[in-house]
């Protein structure tokens, strides 16, 4: 007992009020973490310390949106105090997907909840879809990544980013699982829409454009997300064309093509997630593969974000590719190799309890988890979460669905629509009757990974809508699956006779494209050819429309459609695009970003193959129907004057490439003018041509505009027999064209010593 002002008081008595004064101190002075004028690495180091194992594990963990709110369907319309209480606790979690607030308000008080009510206030991580459009309802969809492409303008590709990003954050949602940066050569494989196409210089470009619209200025921004570039890596190749099925793939044609597309999104573009691969490469899956995703991507790169599995990879390493013993082993394996986050790999209480038991039995360091939890919590923080975690909810209203974006989806949808033939059918001559035939001309499907409850406008509907009064267009489906097919048939013939020319939309119906829907065949079903055939036979003018979501084997129609319109799936304006191509209000300028093979024994079939790359068969062509690149205009233009500034650069100088383009034709339209280069005697293989350049250029009849490239390091290197990135003393071949087998002007320069 000691005597304090005339009383007595415990020792217990003094510890109690030593211990308010030190929580009073806790609630009015903040912990480090929580000071912004900190740096983030400061934060992140000072927070590690005050976390408890289960409050570090549950940051690599992620949560159902249905665990922690009210959805009766896609969209998640109500918050759920009970729900969140339960699932959040006093510990808090990692990340929350699959949720689709309807209002920023939802997320608002999950985050509110974390940041008064957990033990140390650490913000959730909202997680949603959003390839081509944040994939909530209502919200802006653009075309399909595929045929954004196709456009070969990665300006609209940024802006389409700063839409989605825009729109995503206006629900306090703060990352986005994209872009898809794979590169597709079997295109068998049902995720071909996703990708950017077959070229890694025209995928990377795009994907940094992407990546960089996506996360804005600054992450911390109300219209900035995180992007996350996937499926790392080299997951587009796989055996057979068959989702998940492994690669087989040397370095350097890793480090060449595939690896160089994600090398430019994280070192350029400034990527803050990755989403590792479910596959594996040369007996390593990706979620397991140190090298990949420590060596290369953290200490070659510089990431400085967090890698995210891909939905169940890490499962498989224990019940797929058999190389682990336990849920514990499988964990810590992917854990020690880089991966930072499951995604619904395993159970919650599984989870935790099997991430425990690598700790305790020392398959798995405290260090390596402090790392891993690190990296997850450092993106928190560049987000503005600790510091500014809510969103208005009235930016919803603001900046959801703007008529901008609306005309921008439009806008894309029109520059990348490809058309593959032409013989003096398109455009379509006013006051025409018009046959629109096949079900796909009402199809209102807007593309993979979009919210189904949304539509697109049709075909038939866009024609209807712009041609108004000066075209009679009407509609047959010429079949279906539930009913009798010659009655359907005939009235489509029947109408296509009495029509001036008919319309015959044809592709994939969304039963057989789109993750998880690989393809033993590519060739059109029997009913659609069976109805194009039919209709050919009346002797009437016929266009071919396709819509579809990989390169399709259309031979017949090749030979005998006089004009064929490649509109792939184009979004929310769909129809409309296809409708102002159809009339001559736009003048198509898409070009392909992908090979259209003649048949399946041809696949794989890309452009920048290999020299020995012969595609020689003797029942079969060696050319692709439709080559990488290519895309017909309603004008015609004229290249000429190729030259150079300088004839001899050091490998570490750049040289300037110059021609000039003329629209010699009777309208204005735009070129894309493609540069490719061959480095004609090199240490290791290399490829015939590939792909180094090009500009979109607008041009009005009669018009010519001298188009300059810069060619350097970043153009002419290789990785050599030692794996260093070099550029080679020799001559560098340089083909300028309008497609990969349309080459218009030949050059080229020395590199010396």
């Amino acid at each position: 007992m000691i005597l304090f002002k005339g009383r007595y008081l415990s020792l217990i008595t003094i510890s109690c009020v030593l211990l308010f004064a030190f929580k009073n101190e806790e609630r009015t002075s903040p912990y480090p973490y929580k000071n912004p004028k900190l740096s983030v690495d400061e934060r992140v180091k000072d927070l590690l310390s005050r976390m408890t194992l289960k409050e570090k594990i549950l940051q690599l963990d992620m949560f159902w949106g249905k665990e922690v709110a009210d959805s009766t369907g896609h969209e998640t319309k109500e918050y759920s105090a009970k729900k969140t209480a339960a699932i959040l606790g006093d510990t808090g979690i990692g990340s929350v997907h699959d949720l689709y607030p309807l209002t920023a308000d939802i997320t608002n008080k999950i985050q509110k909840y974390a940041l008064e009510n957990t033990r140390l206030g650490i913000p959730v991580l909202f997680i949603e879809e959003g390839l081509h459009g944040y994939s909530s309802k209502g919200s802006t969809s653009f075309p399909i990544p595929l045929q954004m492409s196709a456009a070969w303008d990665t300006a609209l590709v940024y802006k389409a980013g700063r839409v989605i990003a825009t729109e995503t954050r206006a629900h306090g949602v703060n990352m986005i699982l994209g872009p898809v940066l794979c590169l597709p050569h079997d295109p068998r494989w049902g995720r071909v829409e996703e990708t950017f196409g077959e070229d890694p210089y025209l995928d990377a470009l795009n994907g940094v454009a992407m990546v960089k619209g996506l996360q804005g200025k600054r992450l911390s921004d109300n219209d900035a997300v995180v992007a996350e570039p996937k499926h790392f890596s080299v997951h587009g190749i796989p055996e057979a064309g068959s989702n998940t099925a492994p690669v087989n793939i040397g370095e350097r044609e890793e480090r060449s093509t595939y690896l160089y597309v994600f090398e430019r999104a994280v070192k350029e573009g400034g990527a803050k997630g990755i989403m590792a691969a479910y596959s594996e490469i040369d007996g390593i899956p990706c979620v397991d593969n140190k090298w990949l995703l420590t060596d290369v991507l953290r200490k070659e790169w510089g990431f400085d974000g967090f890698v995210l599995s891909d939905l169940g990879a890490i499962k498989m390493s224990l019940e797929s590719h058999a190389i682990a013993s336990s849920v514990s082993d499988a964990l810590a394996q992917t854990f020690n190799a880089g991966l930072n986050m499951q995604f619904y790999d395993f159970d919650h209480k599984l989870f935790m309890t099997s991430v425990e038991q690598a700790i305790k039995d020392k398959k798995l360091s405290e260090a390596q988890l402090n790392k891993t939890v690190g990296e997850v919590l450092r993106v928190k923080f560049l987000l503005g979460l600790f510091d500014n975690p809510y969103i208005l909810n009235d930016r919803v209203s603001k900046v959801f669905h703007s008529s901008e974006s609306q005309d921008l989806a439009l806008k894309i949808a029109q520059e990348s629509i490809c058309l593959l033939k032409n013989d003096d059918v398109l455009p379509l001559k006013a006051n025409q009757s018009i046959a629109v035939l096949g079900p796909l001309a009402k199809s209102t499907y807007l593309g993979g990974y979009s919210n189904t409850e949304d539509k697109a406008i049709s075909v038939l509907e866009g024609l209807q809508q712009r041609a108004g009064s000066s075209a009679k267009i009407s509609f047959e489906p010429g079949y279906s699956m539930e009913k009798d097919q010659g009655d359907l048939l005939q009235k489509a013939v029947n109408l296509a006779k009495a029509s001036d020319v008919a319309i015959v939309v044809l592709g994939e119906d969304l039963s057989i494209v789109g993750e998880g829907k690989d393809r033993a065949h590519l060739d059109l079903d029997e009913n659609q050819m069976e109805l194009v055939r039919a209709v050919k036979a009346t002797a009437k003018p016929v266009v071919v429309v396709l819509e579809n979501g990989r390169p399709l084997t259309i031979n017949w129609i090749a030979k005998n459609i006089p004009a064929i319109v490649e509109s792939w799936f184009g979004g929310e304006k769909n129809g409309l695009a296809i409708a102002d191509v159809l009339l001559g209000n736009v003048n198509p300028s898409g070009k392909l970003p992908m090979t259209f093979p003649r048949s399946l024994g041809q696949v794989p079939f890309y452009y920048n193959h290999k020299p020995t790359s012969y595609h020689r068969y003797v029942d079969e062509q060696s050319t692709p129907l439709y080559a990488f690149g290519h895309g017909l205009s309603y004008t015609k233009f004229e290249y000429s004057d190729l030259s150079f500034d300088k004839p001899k650069i050091a490998a570490d100088e750049t040289i300037e490439v110059s021609l000039n383009v003329k629209n010699t034709g009777p309208v204005a339209g735009a070129e894309v003018v493609q540069v490719y280069v061959r480095d004609v005697v090199s240490s290791v293989t290399t490829p015939v041509m590939a792909l180094k350049g090009f500009h979109k250029v607008m041009l009005k009849p009669g018009e010519t505009s001298v188009i300059r490239f810069k060619l350097g390091p970043e153009h002419l290197s290789l990785w050599n027999k030692s794996m260093k990135r070099v550029v080679e003393p020799g001559e560098f071949k340089i083909m300028v064209g309008s497609a990969s087998d349309d080459i218009r002007l030949n050059g080229s320069f020395q590199v010396i010593k």
